[in-house]
């Protein structure tokens, strides 16, 4: 076997995976970084789903330089509105909606391809000098007092002073460095699909809590919007595996006539739905990003958010480590990025959890409860925009420097 020796290997080559490689090797130029994927060449661009990049992650990819190359695709969200209903309800009350700016004017999030958000990191990996390995799945991991060291299935080996999974929800990094995980399985499936409709959408993402779970519908350029369809997991494998005149007919129960005829561009597919939460980020030479350390329901529409924020606290210790000449995979300063990230992935761990059991089911006193509640704040500007301001994801001056627009 060949063996290569890096500081910094970075296993997964989705979003995360990327921009935490990007991100270190922008900020420390003299450290040698590489990426492996399990995953086969040009698999990322059949991902036909899309993502909600709040304004903090926004920043960070901007600062990177990669936003530019993303911004063409991307849609902002101008306005949100939230309804509660059944599914054969004649009329969907609003019980809540959001303007969709933040202090400065800009949207506090936009809608982006993942293809897009892939190929544009990709495209910067290139360009900075960090390589891809493609198909290189990790079949080995040997964590050891200075280095650590990971083995492939494809036969190489590589040994740097810090590993980074971002290999996804299922991580079988995490389980060989002996993390432990918290799951909750809800029974559910996310249907991801892009619909195409007659009239423009002007921005609006529309967030229907229907019995079986939230119908979501967010806006893409053109007269497209992503769907994020959640449906209890045997119905949802069924609707997927109908035709397409049935599963159309179901779409348009739940979409409504608004935006006009509706259709399907490309296919569609269900993914499980459920919370996973790392007990630990970090084991010497060792760290955690993205869903790897939290999978969480997308009824917020955090998850990808939480990993970009995952990135640009890792990146930023690990550098200004770097910079003092300390050991950067050691336990002593990688404790510094779990603190930075625990209370944040926790927090927003247990409100997707409530928000899934509270929104879920039909059960009229919980309905009416959180119907009421909905309608207060929506007559409450100091909340709403208390929430905006969250969901945008800007961090104060105590947190990571990227997510704020400032290089590390």
């Amino acid at each position: 076997m060949t063996t290569k020796t890096l500081d910094i290997l970075v296993c997964g080559g989705g979003y995360v995976g990327l921009s935490a490689a990007v991100a270190l090797k922008t900020a420390a130029p003299s450290l040698q970084i590489a990426v492996i994927d399990a995953a086969p060449p040009e698999v990322w661009r059949k991902d036909q789903r899309a993502s909600a990049v709040a304004a903090g992650a926004r920043k960070l990819l901007s600062t990177l330089g990669v936003w530019q190359a993303i911004e063409p695709q991307a849609q902002a969200i101008n306005d949100m509105v939230v309804t509660d209903s059944r599914t054969s309800d004649p009329v969907r009350p609003v019980f809540l909606t959001f303007g969709g700016t933040i202090e400065d004017g800009e949207p506090f999030a936009h809608m982006v391809p993942n293809v897009t958000m892939v190929a544009a990191l990709r495209e910067k990996a290139a360009e900075i000098g960090v390589a891809i390995h493609q198909a290189a799945a990790a079949t080995d991991l040997d964590l050891r007092e200075h280095e650590a060291e990971v083995e492939t299935a494809d036969g190489r080996r590589f040994t740097a002073r810090l590993v980074v999974a971002a290999d996804g929800v299922n991580s079988g990094l995490r389980d060989m460095a002996g993390i432990k995980t918290q799951r909750w399985d809800y029974g559910q499936s996310g249907i991801v699909a892009t619909v195409t409709h007659e009239r423009p959408h002007n921005g609006r993402a529309e967030e229907h809590f229907l019995p079986s779970g939230p119908f979501a519908i967010l806006p893409l350029t053109g007269n497209r919007s992503s769907l994020v369809w959640t449906e209890r997991t045997a119905d949802a494998e069924r609707l997927v595996k109908e035709d397409d005149f049935v599963f159309e007919a179901e779409l348009e129960r739940r979409f409504g006539h608004h935006l006009g005829a509706l259709g399907i561009e490309g296919g569609r597919r269900a993914f499980p739905l459920g919370l996973t939460l790392a007990r630990d980020f970090i084991k010497p030479r060792f760290a955690l990003a993205g869903d790897a350390a939290h999978g969480i329901h997308p009824i917020a529409g955090q998850g990808l958010n939480l990993g970009f924020r995952d990135v640009a606290a890792l990146a930023e210790t690990v550098v200004e480590a770097n910079r003092l000449g300390l050991d950067i995979g050691s336990l002593a300063v990688l404790e510094r990025y779990q603190s930075w990230r625990r209370f944040d992935t926790v927090r927003m761990g247990v409100t997707s959890d409530l928000l899934t059991r509270m929104f879920s089911n039909d059960i009229t006193p919980l309905r009416l409860v959180r119907d009421f509640g909905l309608s207060l704040v929506d007559r409450m500007p100091a909340m709403k925009r208390y929430f905006i301001d969250q969901a945008a994801g800007i961090p104060d001056a105590s947190g990571p420097k990227l997510l704020r627009g400032e290089t590390i």
